[in-house]
Order: structure tokens, then sequence, then C-alpha cells
């Protein structure tokens, strides 16, 4: 794998880096003729054309400009997401190249009138038509506070020691460039229980207009919440939070029966995206419950599903989150004894946890089939086999989703390193040096286009291959609840 080479424009930028990079370096002016389809960085001081953006600020652009002629910037989550973590001041958004140095206050509002957050004289020169390149601006100068304004040379030298603490990132990208393989695994992302939860939110807003309270997360992931609440979700924790009368929707995860009654003595409307196949082991539990059975619910204690779930019978349900607490559970009547799952677990130590409890209780009444969705071993089964053939899998999910965090557990299971990403902003590039094949899944809570994200973005480090892998296909699809489709 080749290193990316770092461009700086002018002696003053080239000699602030000099000394604080390993990576190649060289002294642009304002044009170049062999690196424009290489993977480059171009280091330096810019304008901003919006006073949100101060003096010694770093401008990351996402697509650069000039004149007819616009490329786009792939990587830039990439850098950007990790000179935050080095904590610098960033922003990300067009850069605009022009042919001459723009002081005029005027020009540069009808620069950002165009969408532009900053300015240079030199990127576009630079920058190839691979969205190869990366630009990283230091801010010297706003439209508040323009190069002709007294202390522009103290701005200048604050703009010119943030790239220099912007050095140690510079070096990681050029480490992290190169050419790669990337394995997909299918199936990956939304699940049909996750599809449903979402459309259900849609369907509510439209029917019933803003606000739609929910419940907790409708379903484990950021990106998905914070486009809901811009649609006029509201998210609250409790129902007591809800003003009477309004419209609550259930999340995908089951509530306990205690819920739904607090709903009911606040006159809430109700409509319920508790996803059918966690609907499905509350029945389970309130059927042995009725027999009078202990009922060990396999599963993690403070994840919203076993909550749920055991609000459905809590004088009769003992939580078990693994094997070694199987060895230990101890059950009033080992006679009137039975099981079920959580539906996000990793299979195998599921698996192996309801043998535990089969040996230890030979009356042990369970579901004719364990209770772990079908999306969950599918996704489970992809990332096992695409871990096989990788450097590095990358999962993407929110933190608090369990069925992200399996997958990642089941790659590492593999013996390959895997890491459980938001998206790609948040992917290190310290992790991708020397990383030659890279295996991508998502979480059932992921939106497909976060993956579609990462994939650009590892291919403004060099080029890519993308192969699918996985063979099964996914057809299922649940019903909506009345409350969203009758009219």
């Amino acid at each position: 794998m080749t290193s990316g080479t770092v461009c700086t424009p002018l002696y003053v930028e080239w000699l602030t880096l000099r000394d604080k990079l390993t990576a190649p370096l060289i002294r642009t002016g304002r044009a170049t003729g062999t690196i424009r389809d290489d993977p480059v960085l171009v280091a330096g001081v810019g304008g901003a054309l919006t006073d949100r953006i101060a003096p010694g600020d770093l401008v990351v652009a996402t697509e650069i400009r000039r004149d007819d002629r616009t490329v786009p910037s792939h990587a830039a989550d990439l850098v950007a997401g990790e000179l935050r973590r080095a904590g610098l001041r960033v922003h990300t958004g067009p850069l605009v190249t022009t042919d001459h140095v723009v002081d005029s206050a005027d020009e540069r509002r009808a620069l950002a009138a165009s969408g532009a957050i900053a300015v240079d004289t030199e990127s576009a020169l630079i920058a190839g038509d691979e969205g190869r390149c990366i630009v990283v601006r230091a801010i010297v100068d706003n439209v508040e506070r323009p190069l002709a304004r007294a202390g522009m040379p103290l701005r200048g030298i604050k703009a010119l020691a943030s790239l220099r603490r912007a050095a140690p990132v510079l070096d990681a990208w050029a480490a992290a460039t190169g050419d790669r393989e990337l394995l997909l695994a299918a199936p990956r992302s939304f699940c049909a229980g996750v599809e449903r939860a979402i459309e259900i939110v849609e369907r509510a807003l439209e029917r019933f207009g803003s606000p739609v309270y929910v419940r907790r997360q409708i379903v484990h992931n950021l990106h998905v919440v914070r486009d809901l609440e811009q649609r006029g979700a509201v998210f609250v924790e409790e129902v007591d939070e809800i003003p009477e009368g309004s419209v609550v929707v259930l999340a995908a995860h089951g509530v306990a029966p205690a819920v739904r009654t607090q709903a009911a003595e606040r006159r809430l409307r109700v409509v319920d995206a508790t996803c059918p196949l966690v609907s499905k082991v509350h029945h389970e539990v309130r059927r042995y419950a009725v027999r009078d059975n202990t009922v060990l619910l396999i599963g993690h204690p403070d994840h919203e599903e076993v909550v749920g779930t055991t609000g459905e019978a809590p004088g009769n349900v003992i939580v078990v989150p693994g094997p070694a607490e199987a060895e230990t559970v101890q059950v009033p009547d080992p006679g009137r004894v039975a099981y079920a799952m959580q539906t996000t677990l990793a299979v195998e130590e599921a698996a192996e946890t309801a043998a535990v409890l089969r040996r230890r209780f030979p009356a042990l009444a369970g579901p004719r089939k364990d209770d772990i969705c079908y999306a969950t071993s599918n996704r489970q089964a992809a990332v096992r086999e695409i871990a096989r053939r990788s450097d590095l899998v990358i999962v993407i999910g929110s933190q608090n989703s369990s069925n992200s965090q399996r997958l990642a557990e089941v790659a590492e299971v593999e013996g390959t390193r895997a890491v459980l990403v938001e998206d790609a902003a948040e992917v290190r590039l310290d992790w991708l040096a020397g990383v030659a094949r890279i295996g991508i899944s998502a979480g059932a809570s992921a939106p497909p286009a976060l993956v579609d994200d990462l994939v650009r973005s590892l291919s403004g480090l060099g080029s890519v291959t993308v192969t699918e892998s996985g063979a099964v296909t996914e057809d299922v699809r649940f019903s909506l609840p009345k409350e969203v489709t009758q009219q």
C-alpha cells in the first residue's frame, strides 16, 4: 500500500509542517501535474465564508469547486472525525477555489450563498477527479475579520498553530491510504421488524400530525432517531412525560404490561410498533407463567427487550445472561421450568446457554424453535463468513444496539479484529493502516445508506474493489397495526 502525499501550496505552510510530518510533503504553488489522481491532501490556510467559523478553526472540504468544476472529497468524514478526536475545532462543507484572494465581504457573502463555507486559491488546481483529494484549511479570516483588518498577523499565527496540531492526523491519513478490497456482508442493515417500526412512526405522523410521541428509541440507532425527530417525532423515556390524550408509539423492543396500563391511565392513543418476533417471546412467557413454570429468560438483563419481556410475569422470570449463570441458577421446582430467549443474542452463546439449562433441568420446556430472530441469525452467519477472509471487520450500528454488538463479537471469535462504529466519521485512520481487505456489515437497526457512505469514504483513500458476500435473501414483511392503516 502506497502512502498519500501532503501538499502545501505556500512556503509558509510547507515550513509549518516540514518538521512535524513523516508522510511525503511537497510544496506545489498553484499548479501540479503529477499527483492529481493519487491520494493527496492539501494542507494550508484559507478564508471562511461565514462568521460561525473562527480564525484558528479547521475546514475539511466535502467537495472542491472552481468555476464549473466540482469534485467530491470522499474521505472527508474520516479525516474530519480524526481531527475532532484530536481536540481540534472542525467544520465540513464545500470549499471554493478562486483565482484571487477574496477579501471583499460582499464577494464572500455571494460565495457563501452557493453553500460553500471556505475559500482558497489552490485546492481545485491540485484535486483530481477521483474523489481522493482531501483539503484541510486552517482559517485565517472571515467576513467579520477580513485580511485587511488589524490583527491579521496574530490570526495567521493562530491558524498555522492549528495546522501544526493537525500534523499527526495528516500522517495517519497518509498511512491509511492505499488500494483495498471491501467485502460486504449480505444480508446487512434493516430487518423487517425495524422497517416496520420506522414506517409505523412515519405513518402515525402522516395520520395524526406532529407531535407523535415515541417511548424510548423506536429502534436502537441514533441516525434513525434524529431523522424521525426532524419529521416531528418526540422521543421520551416514560409515558408520564407525554401530555394526556396524545399519540404514543411503543418501540420495537416491546414493553411490560405496566407501561400499557400507564398509557391507558393517561388516555394515550397507543400505536404498538413491537416487533412481531418479540411479541412471540412475550406470548411464550405468558403461556409458561400461566402453567406456573419458572421461565429462564436467556438475555442481557438491562436490555429493553428483556426488561419488557420480564414484565410479562416478573414473579416467574429469572434472567440468565450466559452459560456461567446457567450453571448456577436455581429454580423453585425443577420439574416446572421453561426457557425463552432475547431475539438479538449471539447464536452460538445462546445455544450454549440453552444446552447447559437442558442438561441441568431435564424437564425444561422451550419454544419449538429458538427465539433468536431470522435477521440476527442471518447477519451473524454473513459476518462470520467475511471475517474469515478479512484483515478488519467494520460493523455499523449504535453502541446500544444488541444485534450490532453481537456482529462485532462474532467477527472477533473468528480471529479478526472488529470494530463497531456509528458511521464513517467514527472510523479511526490508524485502524486502516496496512489493511488491504475490509469486511463491512451493519446491524439490523442501521440504515443501509450508512454502509454506502462508508464504502464511499474508503474509496477516497485509494481505489476499492467491492464484493457482495452472502447468498441469503430476506423477503419477510410484517403487517402494520390497524391504528395507522385504517381510515
